[in-house]
């Protein structure tokens, strides 16, 4: 592989470590790389002392929020969702998933048409598991801004697993919509978690499949704790760590210097933890 720079550092993209002796560093966190996992990694590993996502606090969301109706979805009625690319729903999450449906039965589970078949082929594999069809709704591509706007719909976004929702993650927090995940051992499976731990709600973690089905009933039974949930996000947003833009500005540019700074002196790379910045 070529090497273009003196030192080269892996960031977002591919969620886990590249494999290849060329590339230094990776930055990651201390939840999705918990200490003594180091082992897993090529890289030599930065970790910021937050969250490794990179999140906006500046970012735009339409003015005119499209109705319940217009999103294909019922007027009453709890909103469980899921923005995840289909490719991420697995048998067993759907299994889950049904499951939670069929325990809450005014709820719809709202999700991404990201092709042309996942309507047809989710609801067919709903109705196998004794869901009517109809309770799962499907949302098209929408601009950035349009999307934001009609997440105002949801009540709850359900991660998927293995691999987890990121930047989708990041935008039901960021709208106030509680996100409920399931952590596992890989870095895709723990960058829910990751956001979770940023804004404060990391009660919203789960570990298992059986704690998350619970979990997910619990809540989508409970429009007051859900209430709760929505207001603590709310007041989050300007002062948490996951939209603290500066902040994360500030310890990606600590972790950069850090790594030039041993390749200055002609050391070899070595993974090291950001100091946080106040």
């Amino acid at each position: 592989m070529a090497r273009p720079a003196p030192v080269q550092c892996h960031y977002l993209a591919f969620p886990g470590t590249l494999g290849i002796a060329e590339i230094d560093y990776m930055i990651v966190d201390p939840v999705i790389v918990p200490d003594g996992e180091e082992g897993c990694f090529t890289e030599a590993l930065a970790r910021l002392p937050d969250c490794y996502q990179a999140n906006d606090r500046k970012r735009a969301i339409a003015e005119n929020v499209p109705s319940r109706a217009a999103c294909g979805l019922p007027e009453r009625g709890v909103v469980l969702a899921s923005f995840n690319n289909a490719i991420k729903i697995s048998p067993n999450l759907l299994d889950v998933w049904t499951r939670v449906l069929a325990a809450v039965p005014e709820s719809v589970l709202w999700l991404f048409a990201d092709n042309a078949w996942a309507p047809a082929n989710l609801r067919r594999e709903a109705e196998e598991r004794g869901i009517d069809p109809a309770r799962l709704v499907f949302a098209g591509y929408a601009t950035p801004a349009e999307h934001l706007a009609r997440l105002a719909h949801a009540d709850l976004m359900l991660d998927s697993f293995p691999y987890g929702a990121h930047t989708t993650a990041s935008d039901a927090l960021w709208m106030g919509v509680p996100v409920l995940t399931l952590t596992g051992r890989s870095f895709a499976s723990r960058v829910g978690a990751s956001l979770l731990r940023a804004v404060g709600l990391d009660e919203l973690i789960m570990p298992s499949f059986a704690a998350y089905e619970r979990e997910a009933i619990a809540l989508a039974q409970d429009a007051g704790r859900l209430a709760s949930l929505k207001s603590r996000l709310a007041a989050a947003r300007g002062n948490c760590p996951l939209f603290d833009t500066e902040r994360f500005a500030r310890s990606l540019e600590a972790a950069y210097l850090g790594m030039w700074d041993r390749c200055r002196r002609g050391q070899p790379p070595k993974g090291f933890d950001v100091e946080p910045w106040i």
